[in-house]
């Protein structure tokens, strides 16, 4: 499996010379997570990677017909979303406010990083995620992390900026 360090060395060149500037446009729901609380991220092929949820995590849900849900840290939810009212249950309404620098992983790329059609790489909360061509491999422009956004998902939540 590869690193999450081995993926910024390698991919880091290639945010530069071939990543373009994307925000996320969809509103997301989201709800503080129960400490040691499993989420599961499923997207439309499939389960792409879980983590635990520590004290003050939110869990959030993208609204994409795979309604996939993951644990994000309060910090950077508090940078990347924006409260905008109650929703159903214990879930409120956020519009984004974060931008990614993303590239698609096309056959070439994937050559040019010497890897396979399909393939796992740890994600920046130290779990397996997993990576196949045609999705997006991005990096937020307020931290140095890279993970996946599998191809319908990420059509479904973001637009050039």
């Amino acid at each position: 499996m590869i690193t999450q360090n081995q993926m910024l060395q390698q991919c880091y060149p290639l945010f530069q010379t071939k990543g373009k500037l994307f925000k996320k446009y969809k509103e997301v729901l989201a709800r503080r997570a129960k400490e040691g609380e499993k989420i599961v991220t499923t997207t439309s092929d499939g389960e792409e990677t879980q983590n635990v949820a520590h004290t003050g995590d939110m869990v959030v849900m993208n609204q994409t017909a795979a309604k996939e849900q993951y644990v994000m840290s309060r910090k950077k939810f508090k940078n990347r979303y924006r409260y905008i009212c109650r929703a159903e249950g214990s879930y409120n309404r956020y519009r984004p406010q974060g931008k990614v620098v993303g590239v698609e992983l096309t056959q070439a790329v994937m050559q040019q990083l010497n890897i396979e059609d399909t393939f796992c790489f740890e994600a920046p909360w130290g779990e397996t995620m997993i990576a196949k061509q045609g999705d997006f491999i991005v990096m937020p422009t307020d931290s140095k992390e890279i993970y996946r956004i599998a191809r319908k998902e990420f059509f479904e939540t973001y637009e050039v900026f």
